[in-house]
Order: C-alpha cells, then sequence, then structure tokens
C-alpha cells in the first residue's frame, strides 16, 4: 500500500505561528516508520515533526514531514525503588507530566508546561527548574530512518549534554523516537534549586509533587508568553556555557552577570541577560521581536516569516557578540 502523504498547512503546527505548507506522512504505526524510510532510501528528505514548539518554518519547506501520532502511557515495571514509565511519542508532554502526578508516579514536575511531545523531549534534552530530562531517562525506543529498523537505546546510548542529543546532532533525517521510558524515584525529594521555585509561598514547608508542578506552572506563565496568544518557540537561544577564566573576565567586566557552576567546571551564562544588556529586550525588528518580559524569548508580533525570525536572531547575536565575546546558539531547528 502507498504510504498517505497529504499536503498540509503547517501555521498552527508551529507554536511561531509561521506560514508554511509542507508533504506530510502520518506515523500511526510501525508500518508507516518502514514507508517512511523507504521514501527517504529513494532520496526524500525527511524531517520529523513533533508539537512545532522547537522549529522555525520556511513557507514552502522541500522536506517530507512526518507527524508522530503515536498513543499511549503505560507502567512498565515497579521495585521498591522505582516506577519504570513509558509513553508513545505523540503524547503532549506536559499531559503526560500530569498524567504521571495523578496515577501517582512524581519526578518530573519541574518539567511541566513545557510544549511539544514527549518524542520531541529527548532530542532537545528538555530541562528546566533544576531538572534535565536524562535525569529521569531509562530508555529509548526509536526508529532508525536509513536502517529502517527499530532499535533500543539505554541513557548512555542518547549522547545527552545541555540541550543537546545524539538525535539532534546526527539531523532531522536520522531517528523517529517512537516512545520514551523514564525511571521515577519512589524516595521523592522536591527539586527546588531555583531561585523562583526556593521563594514561591506555596512550596514554604513540606512541598508536594503536585505543588511543586502548579508552582512550576505559575512561574511559566508568568515569565512566558502563551503561544496561542503570541507566537512563540520559548527560550530561542542556548544559555551558552563557557570556561571558568572567561567567566571570571566577563564578571570582573559586567559585575551583574549571573552565571551557573557547571560539573565540567565551566560555568554557564544567562542569555536572556546577556540579550537585555544588548539593548533587545522589547525591541521589535518589523514583525518579530524579543519579549517586553523575557528577553531570550523571540516573538511573532503576526505576520512573520522564518526569514524575518533569522534576521532577527541573527542580528541579537551579533550585538552579544560586539558587546561580551560571547556567541549565542539558536535552541530551534530550521525546517526548509
Amino acid at each position: 500500500m502507498a504510504p498517505d502523504i497529504t499536503e498540509q498547512d503547517l501555521r498552527s503546527s508551529n507554536t511561531l505561528g509561521l506560514p508554511a505548507r509542507a508533504a506530510v506522512l502520518r506515523i500511526r504505526d510501525e508500518a508507516h516508520a518502514l514507508a517512511l524510510s523507504a521514501l527517504a532510501d529513494a532520496g526524500r528528505e525527511v524531517f520529523v515533526l513533533g508539537g512545532g514548539s522547537n522549529v522555525v518554518m520556511r513557507e514552502r519547506p522541500r522536506h517530507l514531514v512526518a507527524r508522530v501520532e503515536l498513543r499511549g502511557v503505560r507502567l512498565l515495571r515497579e521495585d521498591d525503588e522505582v516506577w519504570e514509565v513509558e509513553a508513545a511519542a505523540g503524547e503532549s508532554w506536559h499531559a503526560f507530566v500530569d498524567e504521571c502526578l495523578r496515577r501517582g508516579w512524581p519526578g518530573l514536575e519541574n518539567l511541566a508546561l513545557i510544549p511539544g511531545t514527549v518524542g520531541a523531549a529527548p532530542v532537545q534534552n528538555i530541562g528546566a527548574y533544576g531538572l534535565e530530562l536524562d535525569q529521569r531517562l531509562a530508555g529509548v525506543t526509536a526508529w532508525d530512518i536509513p536502517a529502517g529498523r527499530r532499535v533500543e537505546l539505554a541513557p548512555g546510548d542518547c549522547g545527552f549534554a545541555y540541550r543537546d542529543s545524539l538525535f539532534k546532532r546526527m539531523g532531522a533525517g536520522r531517528w523517529l523516537i517512537l516512545a520514551v521510558r523514564f525511571r521515577l524515584p519512589k524516595t521523592w525529594r522536591p527539586v527546588l534549586d531555583y531561585p523562583d521555585l526556593r521563594s514561591h509561598p506555596a512550596l514554604a514547608g513540606a512541598a508536594t509533587p503536585r505543588a511543586v508542578f502548579d508552582a512550576v506552572c505559575a512561574v511559566r506563565r508568568r515569565k512566558l508568553p502563551d503561544p496561542a496568544v503570541l507566537g512563540n518557540a520559548g527560550s530561542f537561544f542556548k544559555n551558552p556555557v563557557v570556561p571558568a577564566a572567561v567567566a571570571e573576565d566577563l564578571r570582573a567586566r559586567f559585575p551583574g552577570l549571573p552565571t551557573y557552576a557547571q560539573a565540567d567546571g565551566g560555568l554557564k551564562l544567562a542569555a536572556g541577560w546577556l540579550i537585555e544588556q544588548a539593548g533587545w529586550k522589547g525591541r521589535r525588528l518589523g514583525p518579530v521581536g524579543m519579549h517586553e518580559r523575557q528577553a531570550l524569548v523571540l516573538v511573532n508580533h503576526g505576520g512573520a516569516t522564518a526569514d524575518d525570525v533569522l534576521r532577527l536572531s541573527e542580528a541579537v547575536r551579533e550585538d552579544v557578540l560586539a558587546r561580551f565575546g560571547v556567541a549565542l546558539e539558536r535552541e530551534p531547528v530550521l525546517l526548509d
């Protein structure tokens, strides 16, 4: 049977709200994944699209877009120490975190309200408020598109780094994630390292998993614009990590610069602070701009295209580089 490929309007399938139309193949089982491999083998360029929250789309992408529609959440096993939970790649990430709490499986609540799908989460190695996805990961079931086969990957196989993974580094046409497994500890302790959570009144005293979930949602809603109201892709640039000597030199010249120690001895810089100091907070360039409350978030004020987004991001990057000598790296990938 020939694969069911249809041309679709993808404006509502990317949180920046950019106009785009592309050929789309819906992935609902492994037969569709096998069809995708056959098309890739025949020379078709492939892009796997999750929730569209981390992508900049051109108006007429040349890629065939694979939309993962696999669903399901289940408890695989439990012992005295952990619950091992699996979610299909097409599940909403935020809904999955909420579902885990409702079933009594805490451990992911710091990652609440991050947009996108479960399958996209390992690609970016999502993280927020003191927790990274790889700290809870048990494994990934993926489809190797060029090889046309199912592969089981342990956490150590995934090449995780800050906002990075094997899946991201190898490009959009190599891996199709089918399901993700998590190890959620039964000895639960709240992760409250992030200042906004430490000082949150609802978390004073004995915090519960649901209280942490609600506090994270409240903080995110206060700081970040709702993509349904104002198009955006969340944090547009990675927080750069630099050697300690570079960070110390920058702090000597810019005393207010926030830095965060890393396990490898480097220091993470606050990209939003750098962008704000470079004069871009709340500033517009045509139909796009950096958000008035959070300088790290690039927003579409209406009518923007991918070229507008890329033009602004490059202008911000050049100004930060000129002022601080630090090169910012874009988080969203380009669908062209």
